[in-house]
């Protein structure tokens, strides 16, 4: 099917920004002082692509409440470096022993055990200098910080982590997926979104409704993850495929089967889109949503 004349303006605006966040990342440690072999393993596993969904949200979060986008970059980058520092301890074989990721080996593969672990502090660590250099007013950066340590945190992506571990080897009831999820996936993808409203100086009201979209489309994304561990290849993926099943995880489509899944996708980015209404150019993420819940990757 041709693509409208607004898909395609949208479609470039994500490569765009998309490209912008690629360049602030290869920037990152250019000057860094090299201690044996930490950076590289460092940039190995943030450099190796991938959707960049995440900080794509707190760009253009930030543009549709009327922010400068380069403002938001560096809050941007420490979302992506956060997530990469989660996918390394993810992939590790106290975890979820993963060999592939992003079409390659993973990290621990590469580089040792060790200093996978040592890469992901590395860019734990990093990411809240990326917030603290954001030439944004003192209260929104201290409110950023806040923001991201509270939702990668305990009471957020960690905990979702440990709900995981927890969860390996028995059967889960829907809430209970529902909360390790929220925490593990969406979690981060509200930060994200908050942190793009947080540096275009959005209204509480705002920040409310772009948390409603992301936690929505975070949901979506995880359904739609679980759906296509089961019907895609590791190729497609970049990834390994069937981990779920190996590790012997409840997922949503183990709980929905694929057809309820599919149902479940369609209603969240409904409810996601239906969370920014009243915002004045709220169309590039609404089709994002839109797009991810068909993604074939």
């Amino acid at each position: 099917m041709e693509k409208t004349d607004m898909e395609k303006d949208f479609t470039e605006l994500l490569a765009e920004d998309q490209s912008l966040i690629e360049r602030r990342l290869g920037e990152l440690f250019q000057d860094s002082p090299r201690f044996a072999d930490l950076q590289e393993a460092m940039e190995y596993s943030l450099l190796a692509g991938g959707k960049r969904i995440r900080p794509v949200l707190t760009l253009e979060v930030c543009r549709m409440c009327g922010g400068e986008v380069q403002l938001a970059l560096p809050l941007a980058c420490a979302v992506e470096m956060i997530h990469t520092y989660s996918l390394i301890h993810d992939d590790l074989p106290a975890m979820d022993d993963d060999q592939l990721r992003r079409g390659r080996p993973t990290n621990h593969v590469v580089y040792g055990e060790a200093t996978a672990i040592l890469a992901g502090d590395g860019l734990l660590t990093a990411a809240f200098e990326q917030v603290c250099a954001a030439r944004l007013p003192a209260p929104q950066i201290v409110e950023a910080a806040a923001c991201l340590a509270r939702n990668a945190g305990p009471a957020g992506m960690v905990g979702g982590q440990a709900l995981d571990m927890a969860g390996e080897g028995r059967a889960l009831t829907r809430p209970e997926l529902e909360q390790l999820q929220s925490l593990k996936t969406g979690a981060l993808i509200c930060a994200a979104a908050d942190l793009g409203c947080i540096a275009a100086g959005g209204t509480p009201a705002q920040r409310a409704q772009v948390r409603a979209y992301a936690l929505a489309l975070g949901r979506a994304f995880q359904v739609r993850d679980d759906m296509l561990d089961v019907i895609s290849s590791d190729q497609e993926l970049g990834k390994n495929t069937g981990s779920d099943q190996a590790n012997e995880k409840t997922t949503f489509v183990t709980t929905l089967g694929l057809d309820g899944c599919a149902q479940l996708v369609e209603e969240l980015t409904r409810e996601s889109v239906r969370a920014l209404d009243g915002f004045s150019a709220p169309g590039f993420l609404i089709w994002l949503a839109e797009t991810l819940a068909g993604r074939k990757a």
